[in-house]
C-alpha cells in the first residue's frame, strides 16, 4: 500500500503538532504520562503564587498548581485549580498550605494530609491557608530592632548638643595635633630608632649564638649522662647511707652517757673540777704577785772558801732546802 506524498505531510503534521502539545504541557511542569486527581482551594491572598508552581509533601514534588481564578461573587478571593498525583491519599483532613518557596517571593502550596477519616477521589474543596512568608517574618523580626535603633538614634542626637559636638571636634583636633607630634619625634629621632633596631638584631644574634651553645652543653650533658656509671654511683650511694647510719649510731651513743666522750660531753663535773682548779691557779698567781718572797730564794755559794752567803735581809722563817737531803732551821741572821 503505497501513501501518497499529501497524506505523509498530513501524518508528519500531526506527530509535530503532538509532540509540540507535549513539550508544552512538559515545560509547564505537567506529567503527561502520569495520572493525576483534581482538587480546588479558595485564598484569600495567592501574592507570589503562579500556574505551574508546585505541590510538595514535606519537600517532595507531588502535583501542581493547573490554575488560579478571580471570584467576585466570594467576595474576590481566588479559587485555585491543583493537580495532585493520584497515588497521594487527599482526604478530609488534608490542609493546602501557601508557604513561600525562597527568598525571591515565590510560592508554593505544601499539603498536610493529616488524619482523614474520608479519602477524596477528585473534584473536592481542600482547606487553604496561607503561612507566613518570609518578608513577614522578617518584619515581624526586625520592626522592634529597627524602633530600638531609632530611639537611640534620637537619644544620641540629644545627647550631642552643640556644646558635646564642640568638645568631640576639640578631640579629634587634639589627636590630630598629636599624631603630628609623634610623627615628627619619629622623625628626629629615625638615627636612634635605627640604631636601636640595629642593636636589637645584634642581640638577635647573640641570643641566637648563645642557644647554639646551650644546646651544646646539653648534648654534653647528655653524654655525660649515658657515660656515667649507674651501678658504681649506686654502690657509692649505699657505703654514704652506711656511713650515715654509723654516724647516727655514734651520735645516739654519745646522748645515752656511754663511753667517756658521752660522759664528757653530758656531765659538767670535768667542767666544775677545771673551774675550780683555774680559781685556785689564779689565787696562787695573785699570792705570788704580792707576796714573792715566800716562794722565790737566791742563794749564793762560794765554792772557794766553803761559806754560805744568803742574801742580806731579815729572814723570819727558812723553808726546807731539798737538794742537800738535810733540813736545817735558821735563825734570825743579822746583816
Amino acid at each position: 500500500m503505497k501513501f501518497s506524498k499529501e497524506l505523509k505531510v498530513a501524518l508528519l503534521g500531526i506527530v509535530a503538532v503532538g509532540a509540540l502539545y507535549v513539550g508544552f504541557l512538559f515545560l509547564k511542569g505537567t506529567n503527561v504520562f502520569s495520572s493525576t486527581r483534581t482538587f480546588y482551594v479558595i485564598y484569600n491572598n495567592v501574592e507570589g503564587l503562579e500556574p505551574s508552581n508546585p505541590i510538595v509533601i514535606n519537600g517532595y514534588r507531588v502535583g501542581l498548581v493547573k490554575e488560579m481564578q478571580l471570584r467576585p461573587d466570594l467576595g474576590n478571593k481566588i479559587l485555585v485549580t491543583l493537580d495532585v498525583d493520584n497515588d497521594i491519599s487527599v482526604g478530609d483532613s488534608t490542609v493546602a498550605m501557601l508557604v513561600s518557596d525562597g527568598f525571591l517571593g515565590g510560592k508554593s502550596i505544601e499539603l498536610q494530609l493529616g488524619a482523614n477519616s474520608k479519602r477524596y477521589e477528585g473534584g473536592e474543596y481542600l482547606i487553604g491557608k496561607a503561612g507566613e512568608s518570609i518578608t513577614e517574618m522578617f518584619s515581624k523580626k526586625a520592626m522592634p530592632v529597627l524602633e530600638t535603633v531609632d530611639s537611640t538614634l534620637v537619644k544620641l542626637n540629644e545627647f550631642l548638643d552643640k556644646d558635646a559636638k564642640r568638645s568631640i571636634r576639640a578631640i579629634l583636633l587634639n589627636a590630630e595635633a598629636t599624631s603630628e607630634a609623634l610623627r615628627t619625634i619619629a622623625m628626629s629621632n629615625q638615627s636612634n630608632i635605627n640604631e636601636i633596631t640595629g642593636n636589637l638584631a645584634a642581640l638577635t644574634a647573640s641570643l641566637r649564638g648563645t642557644e647554639a651553645k646551650f644546646s651544646q652543653l646539653a648534648s654534653n650533658l647528655n653524654t655525660l649522662t649515658d657515660t656515667l656509671d649507674v651501678q658504681a654511683m649506686n654502690h657509692a650511694i649505699q657505703g654514704l647511707d652506711s656511713t650515715v647510719a654509723q654516724a647516727q649510731l655514734a651520735i645516739r651513743r654519745i646522748n645515752e652517757n656511754n663511753g667517756s666522750l658521752g660522759k664528757l660531753m653530758n656531765d659538767d663535773s670535768l667542767y666544775r673540777n677545771l673551774n675550780a682548779s683555774t680559781e685556785s691557779l689564779n689565787s696562787l698567781l695573785q699570792d705570788i704577785q704580792q707576796n714573792p718572797k715566800r716562794y722565790v730564794h737566791f742563794s749564793l755559794i762560794d765554792f772557794g772558801g766553803g761559806t754560805k752567803v744568803e742574801k742580806a735581809g731579815t729572814v723570819k722563817e727558812a723553808k726546807t732546802v731539798k737538794n742537800a737531803g738535810t733540813v736545817e732551821k735558821a735563825g734570825e741572821v743579822e746583816k
